[in-house]
């Protein structure tokens, strides 16, 4: 038999040897219908078995030599099978070649049964799991085709049981269970951003770890939104590529899939970890049967099946399955009926849709898959304030248990209006304090808040809840004038004092947790930040339904944290759910804030284009609700700038720099850090525009700012930055002297700070002038404690120290030691090239000053070859277009000194440097360290 004969028969036999004898008949008789010879052949294998006890005990087809314990595939050594599936087989497996020891799952495609439809979908898979890195998803760790021609995807081996299994065994209660398929939703959810619809969610994809924690599992069908390749549904007498109990409707009709089929499986996996049974009751468990019962039956409500399950079962089982049917009777029976639609349009719209409304129930609040009658709503209300209304009364009826609710939220009402009126009154209280202020001069804002400050120690000593939300209001306005480090200083103080409160509000507490962590991100420590905030996290997601504006910032700090910390994908966690909650709550202008996170989450990734639409659709959105002048339309204008930078259109980044540059005067003032931080960009823009005149004064204008500021004292890290970007710019001028004298303020200010990194970067800048100028011994000191300062930080292996390493090399060899300078210039392209990448800048400039440095040593093929690939480089980049500009002349440089080369060698050497000249007088007319380089090496030309 061939394997493609034996591939269509043996799901059917499978599903036939599993019948009693009368369904087995019946259903074969509907086979012989549809397809006489296969109906025919399947009785014959049938008839085989029952005669022999042996048939079938062995595959008709075989696996490939190899495929067994101890075999190899590829890299991995198979230890034991863990499973069969109709893509082939699933192995344990570890690594054979020693590169690293880790366990992995081997998925194997078996050529002997590999159409070509299952290579494709396993083709599909390994692209699928590519696009995935989500917590609760096993990962992708390898993929290929072993020496043997057996293609393998290695992926993380998941040690745990299905889903169902484990809630059952176990006896979890409810409440974990919706907590675990809270995290299967966050899953699919991933997936679903990701454009991927998994196609085949089932328990037996579904593992549960020994630590309750999710894993999801084969995306061997899961099918690709966005991809135009042809996806077969079969059914009847062919092979189905999905599970036929999980199956939705149309999956079953053969039509199109999306992302409501997913939708339609989780309400099935959803209705058995409920009810520890599946949502149709069949006479015959036939696929006729289950067919038949997934497009018209209507599915038992769950309550309902579990109240059955009590009555069947035993007295020891009956009340504690009666109390699992209350439960479940109501908000979680409409939940689980509306996933079980038979038409798409009438489930959840999405995954999150349905997450968030079992949030609502677990918060004890109305759902959407009920409808939203005031009997609803107001028994829901007085649930979830059964505590507070019992103190009123405990024998009532339901009009008067309904009286007193509107009577004490009243009362509430009146005492928060009373508390919000004393804070408006002492606020405009210190600000007519402010009335003595002599005529024509400016108001002082800062001086006026801590006046605000000792007023309110004094008149609210014995009020510390209203002193605390009187220093969040001062820490919050702290922060939007850019006082960051008082601005923490306030709030741990809030903090002191919300601890020793027993009745402090979770709303004051997830507010003062949000703004000390944004303090502490805008001072640079983002690690602290994510220390503070994320035990807090539950506390958020539990109080997400009553206190969305809270707990959706909340997300948004801690996302924002993460991100600076290089946890991008913890951060798209957080920044996706902020944005649910914002659009569900109507708040316009924090989804703005979190399409903005998400955007600059493209941008980190590199998907510049992707990135600068994102802000352009932040900023339409932006703009159509509150107008162009809101303060969200400087930080979207400076990311703008800085992707039309990185996409060469330098021209257009300057005008969008100015726009909100002009933007932040209006809104925050001249001293604000980001005001600051538009000067900066303006004066980075004018560099790589060759305007080092222009980018000169606009940093000193800066600096001037930051002189004014009272934080400029010991250690600021902005007033360390400038002092070195003015120090490089008059190096790159010409004026070494007063380079170095900057450069000395930035080292003695970054020496204050702390921070080795920024030491070792005042550093490693002061070492280039000191080089250039001919001070090599002091340049080498330099570098020395800069290579080991960014090595204790970094390790030994890392990109940064390439930088050092080139610079040491040319140090070394102006000092006259050769070949140790010639192993630096070595090392330093060996660093960059693996840390970077072989297209980074840096990697370019270490492999421009190795070139260099061979074409001195008298090695001229080697060095002509690796200079006319760098004097080809793309001109997109300032830095590369740098390198190729100075590649074109050491080119040059070399047919003038060549002996060897014809007479009009010279001539044309002579033309292209003036022809460079002319490109870099136009490009950077004001000239600069390149054209200084390559107008020495025309004069030497002749």
């Amino acid at each position: 038999m061939d394997p493609d004969r034996w591939q269509r028969l043996s799901p059917l036999l499978d599903a036939l040897l599993e019948l009693d004898a009368d369904a087995r008949a019946e259903r074969l008789q509907r086979l012989r219908a549809e397809d006489a010879d296969l109906a025919g052949e399947l009785q014959r294998l049938i008839a085989l078995e029952e005669a022999h006890a042996d048939f079938l005990a062995e595959p008709l087809v075989g696996p490939p030599a190899g495929l067994r314990p101890g075999g190899e595939v590829g890299p991995y050594r198979l230890e034991r099978l863990l499973g069969e599936g109709g893509m082939g087989q699933v192995w344990l497996a570890a690594r054979a070649d020693g590169l690293y020891q880790r366990r992995v799952a081997l998925k194997l495609l078996r050529p002997g049964l590999a159409d070509h439809n299952l290579r494709l979908r396993f083709s599909r898979e390994r692209e699928i799991l590519a696009r995935l890195a989500h917590p609760h998803i096993a990962r992708l760790l390898d993929a290929g085709v072993s020496a043997e021609g057996v293609p393998y995807l290695a992926l993380e081996y998941v040690e745990g049981e299905p889903i169902s299994d484990y809630c059952r065994n176990r006896q979890v209660p409810l409440e974990a269970r919706l907590r675990m398929f809270q995290q299967i939703c966050d899953a699919v959810s991933h997936a679903h951003a990701n454009l991927i619809v998994h196609r085949d969610l089932k328990p037996s994809n579904i593992l549960v770890t020994p630590g309750g924690d999710v894993r999801l599992l084969d995306f061997g069908i899961a099918k690709l939104l966005d991809s135009d390749a042809p996806m077969i549904e079969r059914t009847r007498t062919g092979m189905r590529a999905f599970t036929l109990h999980y199956a939705a409707p149309e999956q079953v009709r053969g039509e199109p899939v999306t992302t409501m089929t997913d939708v339609y499986s989780l309400g099935v996996v959803l209705y058995e970890l409920l009810t520890d049974t599946k949502p149709y009751r069949l006479k015959r468990q036939t696929d006729a049967e289950w067919e038949e019962a997934i497009l018209a039956a209507d599915p038992t409500r769950p309550s309902l099946t579990v109240l059955r399950r009590g009555e069947e079962e035993g007295e020891a089982d009956a009340a504690t399955l009666r109390r699992l049917a209350r439960a479940l009777s109501g908000d979680l029976d409409n939940i689980v009926l509306k996933t079980l639609s038979k038409r798409p349009e009438q489930r959840y719209p999405s995954v999150e849709a349905l997450a968030l409304d079992l949030q609502r129930y677990q918060a004890g609040r109305p759902v959407l898959a009920r409808p939203q009658s005031w009997s609803y709503r107001l028994g829901k209300y007085l649930r979830r304030h059964r505590w507070a209304l019992a103190t009123g009364t405990l024998v009532a009826t339901v009009l008067a248990v309904s009286l007193a609710t509107v009577a004490w939220q009243a009362r509430q009402a009146v005492q928060e209006a009373g508390r919000a009126q004393a804070m408006q009154d002492f606020m405009v209280g210190v600000f007519e304090s402010a009335r003595g202020t002599p005529e024509g001069q400016a108001l002082d804002l800062r001086g006026l808040l801590d006046a605000s400050l000792a007023r309110g120690d004094r008149e609210l000593a014995r009020q510390p809840r209203a002193r605390a939300e009187l220093l969040g209001v001062i820490a919050r306005l702290r922060i939007g004038l850019g006082d960051y480090r008082e601005a923490l200083t306030l709030l741990e103080r809030q903090a002191a004092i919300l601890r020793g409160l027993d009745d402090a509000p979770v709303s004051l507490q997830l507010e003062s947790l949000t703004q000390r962590g944004q303090a502490l991100r805008l001072l640079g420590e983002p690690r602290r930040c994510i220390e503070l905030m994320q035990p807090a996290l539950a506390t958020a997601r539990r109080e997400q339904a009553q206190l969305p504006p809270q707990a959706s910032e909340f997300y948004s700090q801690l996302g924002r944290c993460r991100r600076e910390d290089g946890e991008l994908q913890g951060a798209r966690q957080l920044f996706e759910r902020a944005l649910a909650v914002r659009r569900e709550d109507r708040d316009a202008v924090g989804a703005v804030e979190n399409l903005m996170d998400l955007a600059q989450l493209q941008a980190d990734a590199g998907q510049t284009a992707a990135a600068l639409q994102g802000f352009e659709q932040a900023r339409a959105q932006l703009t159509q609700t509150v107008g162009e002048r809101h303060a969200l339309q400087v930080e979207i204008g400076r990311q703008i700038a800085d992707l039309r930078r990185e996409l060469d259109q330098v021209d257009a980044a300057e005008r969008e720099a100015a726009d909100s540059y002009a933007l932040a005067l209006e809104v925050y003032g001249a001293q604000h850090p980001s005001t600051l931080a538009l000067r900066r960009q303006l004066a980075q823009l004018h560099i790589a525009q060759g305007r080092f005149a222009d980018a000169q004064n606009e940093l000193r204008e800066v600096l001037g700012q930051l002189l004014q500021r009272r934080d400029r004292q010991r250690g600021n890290p902005e007033l360390e930055e400038v002092y070195r970007q003015l120090g490089l710019l008059a190096w790159e001028r010409g004026d070494a002297p007063r380079a170095l004298t900057l450069l000395q303020r930035a080292l003695a200010i970054a020496r204050e700070n702390g921070d080795g990194a920024r030491v070792a970067d005042s550093l490693y800048a002061y070492a280039r002038v000191l080089h250039g100028s001919g001070r090599q011994r002091s340049a080498l000191a330099a570098l020395n404690e800069a290579g080991k300062l960014r090595e204790a930080r970094f390790g030994a292996g890392h990109p940064l120290l390439g930088d050092v390493a080139r610079l040491r090399g040319q140090v070394e060899v102006a000092l006259g030691r050769h070949d140790q300078g010639l192993a630096l210039l070595q090392r330093a392209v060996a660093l960059t090239r693996a840390g970077y990448g072989a297209a980074h800048p840096r990697t370019r400039l270490a492999e421009l000053a190795l070139a260099r440095q061979l074409a001195r040593d008298g090695e001229t093929d080697d060095a002509v070859a690796r200079l006319r690939l760098l004097a080809g480089l793309p001109t997109q980049d300032p830095e590369l277009r740098r390198t190729a500009w100075r590649a074109q002349a050491y080119l040059a440089q070399l047919r003038c000194a060549a002996p060897e080369e014809p007479p009009d060698a010279r001539t044309e050497a002579q033309t292209e440097l003036d022809a460079l000249l002319e490109t870099l007088r136009e490009q950077q007319p004001d000239g600069g360290l390149v054209t200084r380089e390559v107008e020495a090496i025309r004069r030497g030309c002749g």
